[in-house]
């Protein structure tokens, strides 16, 4: 089977991580996958160095109705059996009109849990043969909007258990790149600086966390445009000293291992690939319990859920974690065997690749 995979990301992390994945993972397996993406993205380059096959083309975003043409003269030049969309940007309702228009069977991805318009949702999903929701969780909303319930399947994110698993070989290294004292404990919030992600839950429950807790240092990972407004909050809080605005990493895979709780008090999330990250790396979860969250972090088992917003039970799950080193090695190894069950690139391959069978099967054409 010829598959063709849009994704008009242009960062290699989040879903454009998981669409290198399974285009990789269709390779490997002998199925002939090309990855359609923007000129001169993150994803393309890190595609091509592994021996992908790349298309790159111009991607403007919801406003570029040209992509429809792009995408057909892709589909023309590929003659794919199945068109694969793994993002939003213009490109899940322009490359649909797109395959559509070729006759081609059309996937898409869902990699949120944000409401939509219900009007605007009925006429988009029915340009898409099947649906595949990233979590349960999104499932849900979409069975809930109205999608029917044999067009929608969850089929997880994955994380590469290989790359993220539990090591201390870097510790040293880990408190000189943070400068952190041999005494500190720590926790991290790996996230885009957005509203949903509860960043201002996390800095209203540290006062709390440090009272009972004072040798604790808060790592903060990402970017995005509430980075400002948080510095600002951690600043008139007098926090500068315990909170550290570490910015985006590549190198979380080393970074993770050596942190001793994760937290992600969300308030919205699809599923949540640091989360995922975290889980492999042996660390314990506290989270809001969002979206696809729970299917992740498991309350007593690898982890603790919180309501979002709740900053008592957020900041009570932090202290008990970082005061009890036995109860967060349990919860990391539970973390670290629900990734290599549930969440392994192989599933997430295996699974897509059954949804495009099923398409096919239904279309009456040969997979």
């Amino acid at each position: 089977m010829k598959t063709l995979h849009v994704e008009a990301g242009t960062h290699l992390y989040g879903g454009g991580l998981q669409v290198f994945f399974l285009v990789q993972g269709l390779q490997a397996r002998g199925e002939e996958a090309v990855l359609a993406c923007p000129t001169g993205s993150a994803i393309a380059a890190q595609a091509r160095n592994h021996g992908l096959q790349v298309r790159e083309i111009a991607m403007g975003g919801d406003q570029d109705i040209g992509l429809i043409g792009r995408v057909r003269s892709l589909i023309r030049a590929e003659r794919p059996d199945l068109v694969h969309l793994h993002s939003r940007r213009g490109s899940d309702v322009w490359g649909a009109l797109a395959a559509r228009l070729e006759g081609i069977p059309t996937v898409m991805s869902r990699r949120n849990d944000n409401p939509e318009p219900r009007g605007w949702f009925h006429l988009k999903y029915k340009l898409y043969d099947r649906v595949v929701a990233i979590s349960e969780g999104i499932r849900q909303v979409l069975l809930d909007a109205g999608l029917a319930p044999d067009k929608v399947v969850c089929v997880h994110s994955a994380v590469d258990t290989v790359r993220y698993r539990p090591h201390c070989d870097d510790m040293d290294w880990f408190r000189d790149e943070f400068e952190l004292a041999c005494d500190e404990l720590t926790i991290a919030m790996a996230a885009q600086f957005i509203t949903r992600k509860g960043h201002r839950t996390l800095i209203a429950a540290l006062p709390a966390v440090l009272a009972a807790r004072p040798r604790t240092r808060l790592l903060l990972f990402g970017q995005g445009p509430e980075m400002a407004a948080m510095q600002k909050l951690v600043q008139g809080a007098d926090l500068q000293r315990q909170v550290l605005f570490a910015g985006f990493r590549s190198d979380l895979d080393r970074v993770l291992p050596c942190v001793d709780v994760m937290a992600h008090p969300a308030e919205m999330e699809g599923l949540g690939v640091a989360l995922l990250q975290a889980a492999a790396c042996g660390i314990p979860i506290v989270a809001g319990r969002a979206g696809g969250i729970p299917e992740i972090v498991r309350s007593g088992i690898n982890g603790e859920l919180i309501e979002p917003g709740d900053v008592g039970a957020l900041s009570g799950h932090l202290i008990r974690l970082l005061g009890d080193a036995a109860l967060r090695r349990r919860y990391g190894a539970a973390g670290r065997a629900l990734t290599l069950a549930e969440f392994s690139v192989d599933a997430m391959v295996e699974g897509n690749l059954q949804v495009y069978r099923e398409v096919c099967a239904a279309r009456g054409l040969r997979a």
